[in-house]
């Protein structure tokens, strides 16, 4: 199994893939590898408190493939290229190759690194960027500039009166 993507979608993939019995699971992230504990100033990071600290965490996915296959699954700075067929509408591999961020802030292909990974099954767990808008819309939410809800953390009450938003959908104010 390879899983495209991570935070809690990714890791909650790793889980279910796990408890159908996968033989093998490799899980891509097209960021690098956040660092192990926030930069107290924030300026060698661009993280800096407040903001919710970019990290490196391990969830329960992470920990029960280590457990089963003796690392952690993640696999960072990588860029899915395509998949590949076995010739009779299934997927064989997928065709990825190491990336870096550039100066610039883009990505840029590693010269050198591309690879085959083999996969039976490959799950997309990445791109949730706000919630359905047919709903905000009929209710007359206000909301962020992704699209999310906002809501007081306190009553997650938004500016439709009656409705509530809570979760990934939720902006906090």
């Amino acid at each position: 199994v390879v899983v495209i993507g991570g935070g809690d979608t990714g890791t909650d993939c790793i889980g279910t893939s796990l408890r159908h019995g996968c033989k093998s699971l490799i899980n891509f992230e097209l960021f690098p590898a956040p660092p192990d504990e926030q930069d107290k100033r924030g300026e060698a990071s661009g993280n800096p408190w407040p903001l919710w600290p970019r990290i490196m965490r391990v969830d329960y996915g992470h920990e029960e493939a280590s457990h089963r296959f003796g690392a952690d699954p993640r696999t960072y700075s990588v860029l899915s290229k395509e998949f590949v067929s076995d010739g009779a509408g299934r997927v064989r591999a997928v065709k990825t190759v190491q990336v870096e961020v550039g100066p610039d802030g883009r990505f840029a292909e590693v010269e050198g690194s591309e690879r085959e990974h083999p996969a039976d099954l490959v799950i997309l767990a990445m791109g949730f960027r706000h919630p359905e808008q047919e709903i905000v819309r009929a209710l007359r939410l206000e909301t962020d500039q992704r699209s999310n809800a906002k809501a007081s953390t306190s009553d997650y009450k938004t500016s439709a009166p009656g409705a509530c938003s809570a979760g990934s959908c939720r902006l906090t104010l």
